[in-house]
């Protein structure tokens, strides 16, 4: 069990990093609690994510849309207002963007799989 206390967060005050895809770039804006990580990430237009990952996450789409790859060949299109959810080590994809998408995603512990 994780304990994060009562918080407000002001987006504006978190540092943006640069993260080059295998095109286009994607900025992330990470708070680290105990045990979860929150980023908005906003992906350039004609961004290609340079990794296929295997991280499980939950993720918003803001604004924009985007297209979430698997491995496999499938696509899934997430447009504003849609999220996913997945748990680590169940699928292994990467994100594309046309024209440029921006993102809540978070992942942490929460998200392994637990045996029975």
């Amino acid at each position: 069990m994780y304990t994060i206390p009562f918080q407000s967060i002001d987006w504006e005050s978190i540092e943006k990093t640069e993260h080059k895809g295998e095109t286009g770039i994607a900025f992330w804006q990470t708070l680290k609690l105990d045990g979860l990580r929150m980023r908005i990430v906003e992906y350039s237009h004609g961004y290609l994510a340079d990794h296929w990952c295997q991280k499980g996450h939950v993720v918003h789409c803001l604004e924009g849309e985007f297209v979430s790859e698997m491995e496999n060949g499938e696509r899934f299109t997430l447009a504003k207002g849609m999220t996913y959810v997945v748990s680590d080590d169940l699928s292994s994809h990467r994100s594309i963007s046309t024209n440029g998408v921006k993102l809540l995603i978070i992942d942490g512990n929460f998200l392994k799989p637990t045996s029975k």
